[in-house]
């Protein structure tokens, strides 16, 4: 009984071992096809995930070439750099800053991760050497310096960047620090606004823009190569930046001209760098010839004018509002203006006619024009007996020797030596003129 129980046990137990194993086999058959569907889209996709994203945009004329994804919320990872130089080179063209102006290490920034040139907390590195080792060995440590110098810290530089975004029109980007390391939140773009980025940068900066073009930048004894591997590999290729992280995928920023052609492109999203770098070449090689090879016929990326801050408003006094009148005043006043409305007006004053004088005649006028002169009496001859006293009728003879007490000279003082002083004998003393 006990052997047949056992057997009939064992008999249960390989059943179920065999169910199991066919539907495993099923599971395996069943999962191959879409294994191998995967393996193909991979291979046909050029290495790329989902989040792929890509843009390319005909500089001149504005005109889209290709687009992928290009309005998709992507990281920027290190391309978020190329705004930390927008914003360097902004205070090189106001003179804030000037190519040779130190910039000082904090401890923050010595202790960003790589990739880095290796900072001590307090060393300075200057304006052009920190631009060139963002653009080649995109140096966090330096990125973290230039926005503490420049912004006065990390989340105040990062407010400056999406301002300067906003105002040249990438609406859907947003950052949070200058080197593009992963931050919760991150920093937000996508592959249309750095195309903006990327046009902006060139045409705003021309004098700093071919720093970009550096392949090898030698500081402090290290060579550092730039991460763009299309610089001098694909015809045309003149800049602009690659960006990487785990969460970004492998990123790129480009520009070429060629034959009066200008195209920038950008790669979001890429496996590998490799495969970033050759759907980027095929890019480029395939969108120049159908750019525009005359003049710009596009306006130029423009930054949208700052907000000027308002000016203070000087406050009005405030006037006490005037209390109620009672009504007994406003009777009153009322009565008053009654009584100044019944008066009678007073009558008008009359106003005086100016007066006509009659015309003078001819002879009138003349003579009122002609100067008039002061006549003046001839001096009458004196006779003989001018020494003898003159005899006036009504009048009391007058010696003359002796002069008239209404004759006398009143002005100063009289003689000092005490005589009376007397007119010259040959005035007349009684002539009224």
């Amino acid at each position: 009984m006990a052997s047949g129980c056992v057997g009939t046990g064992r008999g249960r137990w390989f059943a179920f071992i065999g169910l199991v194993s066919v539907a495993a086999v099923t599971l395996v058959a069943t999962a191959s096809p879409a294994e191998a569907a995967r393996k193909k889209r991979r291979q046909v996709s050029g290495g790329y995930a989902p989040p792929y994203a890509a843009m390319v945009v005909d500089a001149k004329s504005g005109r889209t070439l290709h687009a992928v994804n290009e309005d998709a919320a992507r990281i920027p990872a290190s391309i978020t750099k190329v705004m930390t130089l927008y914003l360097l080179f902004e205070q090189l063209e106001r003179g804030r800053l000037s190519m040779d102006s130190p910039l000082r290490v904090s401890a923050n920034a010595a202790r960003e991760a790589p990739s880095k040139i290796g900072f001590e907390p307090g060393e300075t590195i200057a304006v052009r050497d920190a631009i060139l080792a963002l653009i080649t060995k995109s140096a966090n440590d330096v990125a973290t310096t230039v926005a503490e110098n420049v912004g006065g810290s990390e989340d105040e530089f990062a407010r400056m960047m999406t301002a300067r975004a906003r105002s040249l029109g990438m609406s859907r980007t947003t950052f949070y620090n200058a080197h593009g390391l992963p931050h919760d939140p991150p920093n937000i773009t996508t592959a249309r606004d750095l195309t903006i980025l990327a046009r902006a940068i060139q045409e705003r900066f021309p004098r700093y823009y071919p720093m970009f073009g550096t392949r090898v930048f030698n500081y402090a004894g290290g060579a550092y190569r730039n991460h763009n591997k299309l610089l001098g590999r694909i015809e045309g290729v003149d800049g602009i930046k690659t960006g990487y992280t785990r969460a970004s995928g492998f990123n790129l920023m480009t520009s070429a001209k060629a034959d009066g052609r200008h195209v920038v492109s950008v790669v979001l999203g890429g496996r590998s760098g490799a495969a970033r770098d050759k759907v980027m070449a095929d890019l480029v090689v395939a969108a120049l010839p159908r750019a525009t090879s005359g003049g710009r016929s596009a306006p130029m990326v423009a930054e949208a004018p700052e907000p000027q801050p308002e000016r203070a408003r000087i406050a009005a006094p405030a006037v006490a509002p005037e209390p109620p009148a009672r009504p007994a005043a406003i009777a009153q006043a009322a009565a008053a203006q009654a009584v100044v409305a019944q008066a009678p007006e007073p009558a008008p004053m009359p106003v005086p006619r100016p007066r006509i004088e009659p015309e003078l005649p001819a002879a009138a006028r003349a003579y009122a024009a002609t100067p008039t002169t002061t006549p003046i009496a001839p001096p009458r001859a004196i006779s003989a007996s001018a020494g003898q006293p003159l005899q006036l009728s009504g009048m009391r003879p007058v010696s003359a020797t002796t002069t008239p007490s209404a004759m006398r000279w009143s002005i100063g003082a009289p003689a000092a030596d005490g005589k009376v002083l007397r007119p010259p004998a040959n005035v007349d003393t009684t002539s009224s003129i």
